[in-house]
Formats: structure tokens, sequence, C-alpha cells
């Protein structure tokens, strides 16, 4: 089992990013480029309504605490929660100041609708496992709480899904040490990509980019 330092981790949000388009994840997390689209100003929007991290609520069997930090020296990522709920549980650990016992589940908030691809669940996952390490617990369940249906919806995490999460970050961890950003795969998400600009998925595909500059400083 490798431990990562913590000058290597990657910020776990990334996760989406890889799984929705290598070169765009790259792009943001390597080359350090970003641009704004209606999306990301959206999904910005609805997450400040949820990362609050000086409101801690207790409601009944319940402790919710918003803008949960939370890192893994095992797979090397660290980031925030929106949201983890503190159920109690008889199977659950004990927290500080709390009576009882409580297993932790994980609320990540999300604009607009569940999606085809297996993005969003990737990174509530990745939260998930976060919590598993620093806790010592076995957790498999989380939830995604989409804006435009306004409702949460249950996400159960198996054996499987931990282990494709664990490869899915070593190939990130793989292109980060290499400073590496893969080359594009142009598709329909290319048009709602927040990069497009700087991407140039279009011209990327017909031509290298060591020949596009150099013929841009040929003019």
């Amino acid at each position: 089992m490798q431990d990562y330092s913590e000058e290597d981790f990657l910020l776990l949000s990334g996760i989406q990013h890889f799984n929705f388009c290598r070169r765009q994840w790259a792009l943001i997390h390597i080359e350090q480029q970003w641009e704004e689209n209606v999306r990301t100003i959206e999904g910005s929007h609805i997450h400040r309504k949820a990362d609050q991290p000086f409101i801690r609520e207790k409601r009944g069997d319940k402790l919710i605490v918003r803008a949960l930090p939370v890192q893994s020296r095992e797979l090397g990522i660290t980031g925030i929660c929106d949201v983890v709920e503190f159920i109690r549980h008889p199977q659950g650990i004990q927290l500080a100041g709390e009576e009882g016992l409580y297993l932790p589940y994980p609320v990540e908030y999300k604009r607009g609708k569940p999606k085809r691809d297996d993005s969003d669940r990737s990174q509530l996952i990745a939260q998930l496992m976060c919590l598993e390490e620093m806790l010592l617990c076995d957790l498999s369940l989380g939830y995604l709480y989409y804006d435009e249906i306004k409702h949460r919806v249950e996400v159960p995490v198996l054996d499987s899904d931990k282990d494709r999460i664990k490869k899915t970050l070593s190939e990130m961890h793989h292109y980060f040490g290499r400073n590496h950003t893969p080359k594009v795969k142009t598709g329909p998400h290319c048009q709602s990509c927040s990069l497009n600009l700087v991407c140039l998925p279009e011209l990327m595909n017909k031509r290298s980019v060591s020949s596009f500059i150099e013929s841009r400083l040929n003019e």
C-alpha cells in the first residue's frame, strides 16, 4: 500500500474533471488554466449554499457538518465534502463531544440533474474513501443532491467501485508526475466544456500543437 506525502496530493474534485475529459483535467490541474462558463458559475453558486464551514446542526440522531476537509494518504488526494451527515448507528464510531456512535454519509451537491456518465459518483466515492481512512470505519453509502430536480439520489458503494477509484487516481498521479497533458478526444461534450477556447479541440485534431505554434511564429 503506497502512502503519498502531502506535497503530492491531488485535488479530490479533479476526479470529476478527469472522468469527463482527461485533457480538461490536465489543462486545469497540470497547466493551471481555467475559464468560466454558465455551468461552472451555476455550480459555484450551488456550492456556496452548501459550503458553510461554521455551521454544525444537530437534528435528533443526525449531526450535519458542512464543508468538511478530508484527505487520504493512500489515494493521495485532498478536498472538501459539501455536507457529511453523521447518523447514530450501533456499528458507528465515537465522535468528540457527542454521545453514542455515528456513521458518516457524504452528500455532494451538484447543479443540473443525474448524469449518464460516472463522474459525479466517482467524486462522491472518493470522498467516502477519505472518510473511511480518516475515521477508521467501513462505509457503503453516500448521496448526490441535484439542484435542478431538488432531490437527493442514494449511491450504494461496492468494493468494485472503490477499486475503480483507486485505478483512476493511480492514472491521475501518473499523468501529474510526468507533467503530461493527454491529447484531446473530441465529442459532443466538447461544446459544454468551459475550456473549449483554451483546448481548441477541432484545431488540435487537425494539426499538432508544435506545427500550430510554428505556423504562428512564422506569420
